[in-house]
């Protein structure tokens, strides 16, 4: 294990080395390139700065670092015992972003998020969030910089998840099943379907309307935006050191993607490395087969959430008005991709796969057999593609060099296992029929 002691003082923007930058966001109204102010309502100008910045890098504020050495530098782990259990000749290393408070690679983002709302005199932040790691992360973020919270957690996963639903409570912050009576976005979901299961798509809606509504409220996104993107970005560059000190460099790197934050906060470091002239190296995507954006949906302008109230984003998408089944992934349900990840696939600098939820878990259940450690069902499928990526260098007779970035552990997503291991989880085929009926509602751009 390599700890190390090395807490980056800067967050890394992969938009300074990328040969081309993505399309703009567009208002939702008018379909025109978004201006600072027109972001201005919902989010604070700092963040707005950082969208749309080609810095390469970009100071992190020293009250962030501060709370960051919480828990950062988080360890950097060779999984021996699971390598000797696939008896291959792969050396796997694993980023554990576990080690947060709250569990996840999520903190990394909100700390700084609250912390530039703190500084415009922000009183509420509202937010969405899938299995709960993303707003149990704003919901301390909060209470450390005495802003209240307000998070709508997907239905399904506020009935699945208790764990992170009490835990976001007992930092202060409020939360409330999506789609709720609260707002006209969740309402209308409701008289169309009363035993809606929720979407991130749905909940980003009633934040976003509820920010809308209140000058002293911001909304705050856990994934998808290029400042998240450049907040993950200490992952990354804390395992290039880590991985230096261990005397080795990755040829794959791996990451789950549910909105792209995690995978890029450990993909973007390296990736910025081979683009300035390092070595080669192989970037895999993993998302869920029951929401497979980028291996089968579509790479166009689309709205964030289904109410189109966000800007209109040009990335990989299966529309904004699907709903993907109620899979014990919660986190990787979005419908969309970050634009920046989904750049990168189109410029061929990624691949992307992707796994049904059944094979993810057995997966899972090796990594606690030998490593020890619960991931959360997220991860599991980056655990997925690393066991099979180990067992193709065993067959292929090659030493191989495979890190990953464990983006969150799963101690409290146990009612999940607990499906898994009473036979009661199932594979979802690809809702094709869904997807093109919503495909069908993209809004009209004219590129």
């Amino acid at each position: 294990m390599s700890q190390g002691n090395f807490l980056p003082k800067r967050w890394y923007n992969l938009m300074a080395d990328l040969p081309t930058l993505p399309p703009p966001p567009l208002h939702p109204l008018t379909h025109q390139p978004m201006s600072p102010e027109d972001m201005s309502a919902l989010f604070p100008m700092e963040c707005i700065r950082q969208e749309a910045s080609t810095e390469r890098y970009i100071p992190i504020p020293e009250e962030v670092r501060e709370i960051y050495e919480l828990w950062r530098p988080t360890p950097l782990r060779r999984a021996r015992r699971l390598e000797k259990l696939l008896d291959t000749p792969a050396k796997i290393y694993y980023k554990y972003e576990g080690a947060s408070p709250v569990g996840s690679h999520k903190p990394n983002t909100a700390v700084a998020q609250a912390y530039y709302n703190k500084a415009e005199g922000v009183t509420q932040l509202t937010t969405e969030t899938g299995a709960g790691q993303w707003g149990s992360a704003l919901a301390m973020a909060g209470a450390f910089m005495d802003i209240a919270v307000k998070v709508y957690m997907v239905s399904a996963s506020y009935h699945l998840k208790p764990g992170r639903r009490i835990m976001m409570q007992s930092f202060g912050a409020t939360c409330t099943p999506s789609p709720s009576d609260e707002t006209a976005a969740g309402r209308a979901i409701l008289a169309q379907d009363p035993d809606s299961p929720g979407s991130l798509g749905i909940a980003i809606s009633e934040a976003v309307e509820l920010a809308l509504a209140d000058p002293e409220t911001k909304y705050c996104l856990g994934s998808v935006l290029n400042h998240v993107l450049i907040h993950q970005s200490v992952i990354g560059q804390e395992a290039l050191h880590q991985m230096a000190e261990a005397g080795a460099y990755p040829d794959v790197v791996i990451g789950c993607v549910g909105g792209g934050s995690n995978f890029s906060g450990i993909a973007f470091p390296f990736l910025g490395e081979q683009l300035r002239g390092g070595k080669e190296i192989r970037f895999v995507a993993v998302e869920p087969d029951a929401c497979p954006k980028i291996t089968k949906g579509a790479y166009t302008y689309d709205y964030g959430d289904t109410s189109g109230l966000t800007p209109i984003m040009k990335m990989h998408t299966l529309g904004h008005t699907f709903v993907p089944p109620s899979i014990h992934a919660g986190g990787l349900r979005y419908h969309g991709m970050a634009p920046l990840v989904s750049l990168c696939e189109e410029l061929g600098l990624i691949d992307a796969i992707s796994y049904p939820q059944l094979s993810c878990f057995e997966a899972a259940m090796q990594f606690i057999k030998t490593e020890g450690i619960i991931p959360a069902p997220e991860t599991s499928h980056a655990i997925r593609a690393v066991i099979d990526e180990a067992l193709d260098a065993k067959e292929q007779g090659e030493e191989r060099v495979i890190l990953f970035n464990f983006s969150g552990h799963g101690f409290l997503d146990l009612t999940s296992y607990q499906a898994y291991l009473n036979g009661e989880l199932h594979n979802y085929a690809y809702p094709q029929q869904a997807v093109n009926a919503a495909l069908k509602l993209l809004p009209k751009i004219e590129e």
